[in-house]
């Protein structure tokens, strides 16, 4: 564990790589078991972009009273790609409830524990909680669910076979995958969650009617494909407002968090 000087958080590492490290913040004043909430960053996946632009969700979300951890994972045009993301997003959320009590930073709530992922990581955060109905020796395979509350997708790609037919980020989905859907259909079946179903926790999938780098339809199309998942559509909103918390779509955001917490 290192701690940063002068920094709200603290750096957890959940393996040996140099992008295997999450950023906990703990409330102030912190009594008693807390939810957790373990925050994905997106960026199209790639290693231009870390967790560093999600900062300030992390501590508006750490200022409601729940532990958050900003978690980091290895990405395209760096030591990423299949399956090595995976493999990471895989190892972080089942070990950081477990490290963050080991490090006696606080006390985790387990069963309050969220995940929130923007963008590419609304895609990770999803995927994270359905590893049960991959094959195994799929990255990240798991013999049961993740012991999870629930997850929030902000404008997530819910369904990554699509998205790589029809986004301009095509190549990057080519790169993460190792191949594009015809060439290793295996992965996408193992790496899509339109494709793998939906998870056992609560799902809130939270979009902006506005998206035009991940258009709302594919959300609309998951949710209506699976019971007991929750859409939550803001209109008039794009892309990054869900990642903002001085915008109009912070009070959704944080309903849709409480609301997989099951304290709405």
């Amino acid at each position: 564990m290192t701690t940063i000087a002068s920094a709200p958080w603290t750096l957890l590492a959940y393996g040996p790589e140099p992008d295997q490290v999450a950023e906990v913040t703990v409330p102030p004043g912190a009594k008693g078991p807390l939810p957790l909430v373990l925050l994905l960053h997106g960026g199209v996946w790639r290693e231009p972009y870390d967790r560093v632009h999600i900062r300030p969700l992390a501590a508006a979300l750490a200022a409601t009273g729940v532990i958050v951890a900003n978690v980091e994972y290895r990405r395209v045009d760096g030591a990423g790609g299949w399956p090595n993301t995976f493999d990471d997003v895989a190892a972080a959320t089942d070990a950081l409830p477990h490290l963050i009590d080991e490090a006696h930073l606080a006390q985790v709530d387990r069963s309050a524990v969220v995940l929130v992922g923007h963008s590419a990581g609304g895609h990770l955060a999803l995927w994270a909680t359905l590893r049960h109905l991959t094959s195994p020796g799929a990255p990240g395979h798991r013999a049961t669910p993740l012991p999870v509350a629930g997850v929030v997708p902000l404008a997530g790609v819910v369904a990554l076979t699509s998205f790589h037919r029809t986004s301009p980020d095509a190549d990057t989905v080519t790169r993460l995958m190792g191949g594009d859907p015809d060439a290793v259909p295996d992965r996408y079946l193992a790496a899509d969650p339109t494709l793998l179903g939906a998870p056992e926790c609560r799902v809130v999938l939270v979009h902006g009617a506005e998206d035009e780098a991940v258009p709302i339809q594919t959300a609309r199309d998951y949710a209506t494909a699976h019971d007991g998942v929750a859409l939550v559509e803001l209109a008039g909103t794009g892309h990054f407002e869900v990642i903002d918390p001085g915008s109009t779509a912070w009070p959704a955001v944080l309903a849709a968090v409480r609301e997989a917490l099951g304290r709405s």
